[in-house]
């Protein structure tokens, strides 16, 4: 009996013991499974995200309407001096400082200019002054500010200066009795008006105004982006026939540096590195950004903006053009890395500026629902340039004004589309010089020596009778080298 139950407790450990062995198999499985999933995500987060980047909701970006401008009096203290003495009889003397508070000698009045002779030190060396022959009380850091006082055009008040971004400044209507804040109160649900009380930053309740950091007087540069170029084209060894070729390869046909370089030699037997072709390309591109950029082109009435994407040193950063959609000539390429405001007012420069001072009254830009294109039709109200603009938002017609003005919206797409095929076979740029370069040959190309089916006769958008006489692509490309050399123009004065 003994012997029979010390046999079966042997049976029953053994059972328990494979049992605890093919667990401990799966234990280790699984860790192995764990580890492998855990070193690919490293390996994933390290990467580079080769992803498109996530498009924004704009519509949580409310654009209000511009503010009163009012502009500061301007002074004259030799003036108020001079009305001093006439009624007084006797001269108003400068300040005295018998307490030793002095007051640098670059500060003056910005009312009135007073030098710091007629000004008091109010506050003991911390930055505010008074002074003698105006009154004006004013601070060493906004000085200047009082030159410009924006109003509330709901209430009258004056905005209040709450933060300072890169680019801009942004002002607030703080009056809780103000209507448009009343307004925005009452247009609140009553689940909204709870999480209000609970988070207020997340809701926009107050009138707000952005001031862009952005004189008139930049927007005339020569250009709008400089390339840095290392290559000079009156040096380079190819002859104008090799240079011809790469180029039609190169932009033409989107091919990358290396396949044009190993097609000039398969095909011409002319050995050239790829790292030439870029230099060639570059000191191209600087040298056709001008007469692309200036030249005077016819425009019509279907005019249209959007952003696209393009890859510089492993990030997305953007090109916004702005298009004729109906002589199909690209009439503005600027890129930025950032999608920002300032770079939309600059492309609506661009446009802009092929009217001179004769600018249409019925002027309508054709754009996506991002709101830095509003910004931009505000910063060109302040300085007496108007044109309408035209938000075509998301995908379907849900408004009568997305289905008239889509097909615009569609054709500046399609441009999008054509541009990322003709770039993304050269797998991104390795500096801002490089993609700047290739956009300017891609919209020189475009406009000079591409044909179009949209157009008559399937007609090439901007004719040029010097191109017409060129047998073959190659040589064109070499004319039109030419004609941007010879090629002048001025900037309008505004």
């Amino acid at each position: 009996m003994h012997t029979s139950l010390l046999h079966h407790l042997v049976k029953t450990i053994n059972t328990k013991m494979k049992i605890i062995r093919e667990q401990v198999q799966l234990i280790h499985f699984l860790l192995k499974i764990i580890f492998r999933s855990n070193l690919l995500d490293q390996i994933q987060s390290k990467s580079p995200s080769l992803e498109q980047p996530t498009d924004l909701n704009f519509q949580k970006f409310r654009v209000d309407e511009l503010p009163i401008i009012e502009e500061t009096e301007k002074l004259d203290f030799r003036i108020l001096l001079a009305e001093y003495k006439a009624k007084h009889g006797k001269d108003l003397k400068p300040v005295q400082r018998r307490n030793g508070k002095r007051v640098p000698s670059h500060i003056y009045c910005p009312k009135c200019d007073a030098p710091h002779a007629f000004l008091y030190d109010n506050n003991g060396g911390k930055g505010q002054y008074s002074c003698k022959v105006c009154e004006t009380n004013f601070n060493i850091k906004n000085r200047f500010a009082k030159e410009l006082t924006f109003r509330c055009p709901y209430c009258q008040h004056t905005l209040s200066h709450i933060k300072t971004r890169k680019g801009f400044k942004i002002y607030k209507c703080v009056q809780e009795d103000c209507p448009y804040y009343v307004r925005r109160l009452n247009e609140l649900s009553d689940d909204a008006r709870v999480l209000f009380e609970q988070k207020p930053h997340e809701f926009k309740m107050h009138y707000i105004y952005r001031e862009f950091d952005l004189p008139f007087t930049d927007l005339t540069c020569n250009l709008p982006s400089p390339i840095e170029t290392v290559v000079d084209l009156s040096k380079i060894y190819s002859s104008p026939q090799v240079l011809g070729l790469i180029l039609t390869y190169h932009v033409n046909y989107g091919l990358s540096a290396e396949k044009t370089a190993a097609l000039m030699y398969d095909v011409h037997q002319v050995k050239i590195s790829g790292q030439t072709i870029r230099n060639y390309a570059r000191s191209v591109g600087a040298h056709m950004q001008p007469f692309t950029t200036y030249y005077p082109y016819q425009l019509s009435d279907q005019l249209c903006g959007d952003e696209t994407y393009i890859r510089v040193l492993g990030s997305w950063n953007y090109i916004y053009f702005f298009f004729d959609a109906k002589n199909k000539i690209i009439l503005s390429h600027r890129y930025s890395p950032n999608r920002d405001t300032q770079t939309a007012i600059k492309a609506i420069y661009d446009v802009i500026r092929h009217y001179g001072k004769d600018i249409p009254e019925n002027l309508n830009l054709v754009v996506d629902g991002n709101p830095i294109y509003l910004l931009a039709q505000q910063y060109f109200q302040r300085h007496g340039i108007d044109f309408d603009i035209t938000q075509v938002i998301g995908l379907t017609n849900e408004d009568p004004v997305s289905k008239e003005y889509r097909p615009l919206k569609q054709i500046v797409e399609r441009l999008n589309r054509t541009f990322k095929a003709n770039y993304k076979p050269l797998g991104g740029f390795g500096s801002e010089s490089g993609a700047i370069a290739q956009v300017v040959l891609f919209s020189t190309f475009f406009n000079f020596l591409r044909p179009h089916s949209a157009l008559e006769k399937g007609c090439i958008p901007v004719q040029l009778e010097e191109l017409n006489q060129c047998q073959d692509m190659p040589s064109k490309w070499i004319k039109l080298i030419q004609l941007a050399s010879e090629f002048k123009y001025e900037l309008p004065a505004r």
